[in-house]
């Protein structure tokens, strides 16, 4: 992205001898009918699996009183978040782009999808950390942990979570209510995000620029840094461990942790620090972490986790 307008500050008499658009039209992942068709049966399935999955994580978490404890209250925050707000941002308006010949968006509509877009990918960023320096006080300091991690800290730092990256948002929007759009007005993608937009602008965006790698950088560093930290000291004090069990259990629960670090980080960075193209790696790192990190959540810390199973059998039960 920051390679591929380096210095661009085109005229604004540009702006002047165009008529202000007021819709986008979405290329949208394909063009042909029948691949359209499988893609709407292949997504129809991802979303209606993540909303259940996660739905079900909730409902699991809720009815049994043995996860009642911060790791659980942060994974049930991260299932409502994946479930009810991040995939449904983009999801079904691809699912309706699909089906439609005219792939559009009013520029009111795009610049909402942006907001949501980073308000739910920086909440669930945080939460990740919030769930690592979680994961980091129980292993490390197991005898403190009920007093370091009481109910009430549990939810303060939800709530930080979500204004940090709700103020966060807002900066984005002001930045992109800033931006003119005049004659070209094709995405080169499926959805709107910040990245796709700023070769349409006729106005210079070398502010914006700047302030959207100053933005990413303390975000992605301030939430990174905590996860790296707190699994180092975390691997540093599972190796001590002489007790083999106690080794399994405490690698199973952070693996699963990691997993989900991994393919929601890895995606998103590649996803807005990499040059735009409007390939389809660009879509393909979008898809990663607004359809298919959201469906591969439950399905991780499910499947890894052996009380989270047990929950299951038992809710199953009665």
């Amino acid at each position: 992205l920051f390679l591929s307008y380096p210095g661009k500050s085109p005229p604004l008499m540009a702006c002047r001898n165009h008529s202000t658009i007021t819709e986008f039209v979405l290329l949208g992942l394909s063009d042909d009918p029948h691949i359209e068709a499988l893609l709407f049966v292949f997504f129809l399935g991802i979303y209606i699996l993540t909303v259940t999955g996660n739905l079900m994580l909730l409902l699991v978490i809720r009815a049994d009183s043995r996860l009642h404890t911060p790791m659980y209250f942060f994974l049930s925050n991260l299932s409502f978040l994946d479930d009810l707000c991040f995939s449904s941002v983009t999801v079904p308006k691809l699912l309706k782009d699909l089906l439609s010949e005219k792939k559009t968006i009013s520029v009111e509509g795009c610049l909402t999808q942006v907001f949501f877009v980073f308000i739910t990918a920086g909440t669930e960023a945080f939460l990740l950390s919030v769930m690592a320096y979680d994961r980091y006080a129980a292993i490390c300091h197991p005898l403190l942990y009920g007093q370091v991690m009481s109910s009430q800290f549990c939810v303060k730092l939800v709530l930080i979570s979500w204004c940090l990256a709700s103020f966060n948002s807002v900066v984005i929007l002001l930045l992109a209510l800033t931006l003119d759009f005049c004659e070209a007005q094709t995405i080169h993608h499926y959805t709107c995000e910040l990245p796709s937009l700023f070769p349409l602008s006729c106005s210079d965006i070398s502010i914006n620029i700047d302030i959207l790698i100053c933005s990413i950088l303390l975000h992605g560093l301030g939430t990174f840094l905590p996860i790296f930290f707190s699994y180092a000291r975390i691997v540093s004090t599972i190796l001590s461990i002489s007790s083999t069990s106690g080794r399994s259990k405490a690698f199973s629960t952070c693996s699963s942790h990691l997993i989900a670090v991994t393919l929601f980080f890895g995606s998103g960075l590649i996803r807005y620090l990499m040059p735009t193209s409007g390939s389809s790696l660009d879509m393909l790192s979008s898809l990663q972490y607004s359809a298919v990190t959201p469906l591969l959540n439950p399905l991780i810390y499910s499947l890894k986790n052996q009380e989270v199973k047990a929950a299951v059998r038992r809710t199953l039960g009665k």
